[in-house]
């Protein structure tokens, strides 16, 4: 990260792979009065009814929308798995909407000391670009394994193609800024998140 002065907010980048523990980690930094931002609930928000991305990819994938016109995310899995040509259609499609909502969101909390980009592809995608620092999420793979599986409609097929688009968990730990290990119990993440807020709030009083 460059030393030169950036305008506020301190972007803090949170990913890690499926079933790792983001959404819990970032509830505690949102509980510190953090503004999040979780690309999940921006994609929901695209394939609902109605939703920027629903209308085309109906078009690209027949069969995938729901009678109220929002994506089935079920069918649309169905559509995708196993076919890496169809979901880079998919990708090309969602990906550019969930950076604009990232966009969007920054613009609104352009006052804010630090903010949260919750991302699951965060590195997968280019999206530590936009980050000051990056904090990954892990767990041991069996933690991780019993997570997923235990997710309503998970298949093992599902959890292996999903983490097979997915960069390694030791890659993103040996790139990350911050990591967590969530399989120690919430206290130990806790702790974690309140120390990193407390040094990012300490180096942006500095730059």
């Amino acid at each position: 990260m460059s030393d030169t002065a950036r305008k506020k907010p301190f972007v803090l980048g949170l990913t890690g792979s499926i079933g790792m523990g983001k959404s819990a980690t970032a509830a505690m930094f949102a509980a510190r009065f953090v503004p999040v931002h979780d690309a999940d609930a921006a994609v929901h928000a695209l394939y609902g009814p109605g939703g920027a991305a629903a209308e085309a990819i109906g078009a690209a994938f027949p069969g995938t929308l729901a009678p109220d016109g929002g994506v089935d995310r079920t069918r649309l899995r169905e559509a995708v798995l196993g076919r890496p040509d169809r979901l880079a259609t998919l990708e090309g499609l969602v990906h550019p909407l969930v950076r604009a909502a990232g966009h969007a969101f920054l613009e609104r909390h352009a006052a804010a000391p630090l903010v949260l980009l919750d991302v699951p592809l965060l590195y997968e995608t280019g999206g530590e670009t936009r980050c000051d620092a990056v904090l990954v999420v892990t767990a041991p793979p069996a933690v991780q394994r019993a997570r997923v599986l235990a997710r309503p409609g998970m298949t093992e097929a599902a959890f292996e193609a999903i983490r097979a688009k997915q960069m390694p968990d030791a890659e993103k730990r040996a790139r990350a800024d911050y990591v967590i290990d969530t399989s120690l119990g919430f206290a130990a993440a806790e702790a974690e998140v309140a120390r990193i807020v407390a040094r990012i709030s300490d180096q942006a009083g500095h730059r």
